[in-house]
């Protein structure tokens, strides 16, 4: 039911539902992403009975976990709140979120107590999972259903800017952290301080939610008794509610979560990965770019009471899909103009039997890739090289061109041998002598397959040098300024199609079904389609090697969002959401 009511202005208590939602979710998203800021840590940590390339991968599928069962804690506390209220529901997910961070710094590590220690540190990572898929819809609803009609996308807007001041306050107490102890103690035992610090956050989110009221929504529908006895199944088994969950996912959030993930995550993880700029200074321009666009979730938040929430988040996914391939080329140009210069002069093409190129995932560290296509490409990754793939004839074995360049993936005995003279050659005259030592070295070679890898790695890096691919990116080279115009535009896309949604599904669907009907669809879409958008992407650009192909993956579902909201959904800002019951 659509009205028109003139809005008025923020009262006091108002203010303070504001406040207090969103700084309780800041402290959750600060809890959450704690373990991503660590991870290199607590793979040391946690998972060091693992060789340190399998370690670091159980880590990062330990921090997945967090992503994959936040639908499941939408769908348990998305029921609780639908039936016994808003207030009670996401202060029981705060609590479940602070002691299990809290207990992650207390966690014996993997030196301790065995196997057990990352055991346990994923069932805590489950469980904060759980909490956070309650916590957004619960405050998202909460702060929604005390807003005045006309400002419903201003006041949820804060909610909005909640994760990116979460990662902001975990990047900022590690940094004090580490400062403070300095980088030996913190990577033996200050890293938990951190995590020891969301018990205070805790208190003080639990204090400051306990004095607020129920929302007017929930109240009202309670009082005439109309709440929902069974949500979950009105939500989902009746084509009138699901159609709407359905609609929400596909046609806004799915294309939403790809744009977050890549404008906050990806591109950090493409400055440092694919661009070889160094931490810190990645880390800097990230933080400089979100200071500037942070307060766009609010004006978008305002301007969505104005024109519409529709047509901004569908504009914001339309320009992702449209502008992600130039920006990220231009950004390569800005931050390393020496790789950007040497890719066009010099391409890397790696030709390969098909058969013989394997995908490339390995958990558990036992799966050995040994034929000469996943050598070749296993070099060019982890030298940051992006190429193209050509196929050969069956039974060819691989060889890298670089320009015009081309080196050998495999080496017999034989190439080792003429290696070894012209090495010798270059220092002295070739005689019977000096083939004969070249001989002896090669018979002496306790491990054949090490030498042609020695050989491998030094032929590589002599051409991509010569070729003029720089190791790491030249700071003094590096443009600053570009840099960060480029990262707020991508911040900016961030704030067009995040600062509205949580107003946008609230007015969806109806009060007696709301936090269930609307947590679903958001945790699924950033659960699932965001959150496991870097792993995606980086592995789409591991199997093809073209460091751009990760985009596909961002673009193609924001295209996707554009089209079914165009075509399915209906703009929403003037519902009555009292009245939606």
């Amino acid at each position: 039911m659509a009205t028109t009511h003139a809005p008025r202005p923020i009262s006091k208590e108002e203010k303070k539902v504001i406040f207090a939602s969103s700084l309780g979710t800041v402290f959750e998203w600060y809890d959450f992403y704690l373990y991503s800021s660590l991870t290199a840590i607590i793979a040391k940590q946690f998972f060091s009975g693992l060789d340190e390339g399998s370690a670091f991968i159980f880590a990062l599928l330990a921090f997945a976990a967090g992503f994959i069962v936040r639908p499941f804690g939408a769908l348990l506390f998305g029921r609780l709140g639908d039936m016994i209220g808003r207030k009670y529901t996401f202060l029981v997910t705060i609590l479940l979120m602070g002691i299990s961070t809290f207990n992650v710094g207390l966690l014996p590590t993997y030196a301790q107590i065995g196997v057990a220690a990352p055991v346990i540190l994923i069932v805590l990572r489950l469980l904060q999972g759980l909490a956070l898929g309650g916590e957004y819809g619960g405050a998202a609803t909460y702060v929604a259903e005390h807003a005045p009609m006309g400002k419903r996308g201003a006041y949820t807007a804060w909610i909005q800017t909640t994760a990116t001041l979460g990662l902001f306050l975990s990047l900022m107490v590690i940094l004090g952290t580490r400062t403070a102890l300095g980088e030996e103690a913190f990577a033996d035992w200050g890293w938990r301080v951190p995590f020891w610090v969301s018990i205070l956050l805790l208190g003080v989110s639990v204090y400051i939610r306990l004095s607020m009221n129920e929302s007017p929504a929930f109240a009202k529908m309670k009082s005439e008794g109309k709440t929902s006895k069974s949500p979950l199944s009105e939500s989902f088994g009746q084509w009138s509610n699901l159609k709407i969950v359905i609609l929400a996912l596909f046609g806004l959030v799915m294309g939403q979560a790809v744009v977050w993930y890549s404008g906050q995550f990806y591109a950090l993880f493409f400055l440092t990965q694919a661009l070889k700029v160094d931490a810190a200074t990645a880390n800097i321009m990230v933080a400089i770019s979100l200071i500037i666009g942070t307060p766009f979730f609010i004006v978008f938040g305002v301007l969505s009471d104005k024109t519409g929430r529709k047509p901004i988040i569908l504009a914001g996914c339309l320009l992702a899909a449209v502008t992600y391939f130039p920006v990220f080329n231009a950004l390569t140009k800005a931050a390393n103009p020496d790789l950007a210069a040497a890719q066009a002069a010099a391409k890397v093409t790696v030709t390969a039997d098909p058969a013989e190129c394997s995908f490339q995932f390995n958990p558990t560290g036992t799966l050995k890739f040994t034929s000469s296509c996943d050598i070749a490409k296993q070099r060019l990754a982890s030298a940051s090289v992006s190429y193209d793939n050509v196929a050969a004839p069956a039974g060819t074995p691989a060889i890298i061109k670089v320009g015009e360049t081309v080196v050998k993936v495999k080496y017999t005995a034989e190439d080792i041998a003429e290696a070894k003279l012209a090495e010798l050659s270059a220092a002295t005259p070739v005689d019977d002598k000096a083939v004969a030592a070249a001989k002896k070295s090669v018979a002496d070679l306790s491990n054949e397959k090490t030498a042609g890898n020695t050989m491998l790695a030094g032929n590589l890096s002599a051409a991509l040098k010569a070729a003029g691919y720089p190791a790491k990116a030249d700071m003094a080279k590096f443009d600053k300024v570009t840099v960060i115009i480029i990262l707020t535009y991508l911040v900016l896309l961030v704030t067009m199609v995040y600062g509205p949604i949580a107003a946008m599904l609230v007015e969806m669907v109806p009060t007696r079904i709301r936090y269930t009907s609307m947590s679903l669809p958001y945790h699924i879409g950033n659960g699932w389609f965001g959150g496991l958008m870097p792993t995606t992407a980086f592995a789409i650009v591991a199997q093809t090697g073209n460091m751009y192909n990760g985009l596909w993956y961002p673009v193609v579902i924001a295209s996707i969002t554009v089209v079914i909201g165009a075509l399915f959904i209906k703009e929403t800002k003037d519902v009555d959401i009292i009245a939606k019951d």
